[in-house]
């Protein structure tokens, strides 16, 4: 494991207007620092929209190009949520796009039925998890992050680390009225999973008149904020050192003493 070099890119979406957000976002990933990894909000080429008829895109569309060329171009791996359909199914679906041109993909699993994302949106089952510079890195999807059973950890001898992951990731629209939630959750998942979490969410106020404070982070492995951002457009790049993480794995192995479970993976929703 390297130091890992990542950029938070805290930004104000722009409402149903993808060509927007593209020019926007380009611009503040351009105008970063270098960096390994920049990491964008959920949905931040449409804003978190049930008007999926309107807003969704291909896999072969307009955007998914965009954001591999944008990361070839800066040579850099990105992520951030889109919408998008895919044989009749709308999901609300990762992006990891990579500078050597690759691209994975994680249909966020836990949507959010306050909003009715459960009932215009597909699912997804499966976790991925990608790996750089060494690091085995975990992106999620906004309401994941309440779901603590999704996000277990485990003891893995063959990885680098010793863990299934050393990084958590969350990209989110998490409106600014459960902001204490967003920031609780993020230390726990942290502490629980002997991992570092960083989540990136947006700023701003979207077409539906609900507002976001951002409080995006960098959470380390004993629940402490080396980043905090505020309420304001901001991208900060923070380089983290793998070493703290393993020093804190070996002297406290709590995961010896975690319980054994099976999960399934059907949604019924």
């Amino acid at each position: 494991m390297q130091t890992l070099t990542v950029s938070l890119v805290q930004g104000a979406t722009r409402w149903h207007d993808a060509p927007a957000n593209r020019e926007y976002y380009g611009k503040l990933v351009r105008g970063a620092a270098p960096s390994d990894l920049f990491v964008l909000p959920e949905t931040f080429l449409s804003g978190f929209t049930n008007d999926t008829l309107a807003n969704a895109e291909t896999m072969d569309g307009e955007s998914v190009a965009w954001l591999r060329a944008l990361a070839v171009e800066v040579n850099a791996t990105i992520t951030g949520s889109l919408v998008i359909r895919e044989n009749g199914t709308v999901y609300n679906r990762l992006m990891w796009a990579s500078p050597n041109g690759d691209l994975a993909c994680y249909d966020k699993r836990h949507l959010f039925r306050m909003a009715g994302e459960h009932t215009r949106y597909g699912g997804g089952t499966e976790r991925l998890i990608v790996e750089l510079k060494g690091w085995r890195i975990l992106p999620q999807v906004c309401y994941d992050l309440r779901f603590p059973v999704w996000l277990r950890n485990s003891r893995n001898e063959a990885a680098a680390g010793g863990m299934d992951y050393d990084l958590a990731l969350f990209v989110a629209n998490w409106p600014s009225p459960r902001r204490g939630p967003w920031r609780t959750l993020l230390r726990a998942r942290a502490i629980e999973n002997l991992a570092y979490t960083i989540g990136v969410n947006r700023v701003g106020v979207d077409g539906n008149n609900h507002s976001y404070s951002g409080d995006s982070a960098v959470i380390d492995p004993v629940g402490e904020a080396w980043v905090e951002l505020g309420a304001v457009e901001q991208v900060v790049t923070i380089a983290i050192d793998p070493a703290p993480l393993l020093a804190h794995r070996e002297r406290f192995p709590a995961w010896m003493d975690a319980d054994t479970f099976s999960l399934n993976t059907t949604l019924d929703l």
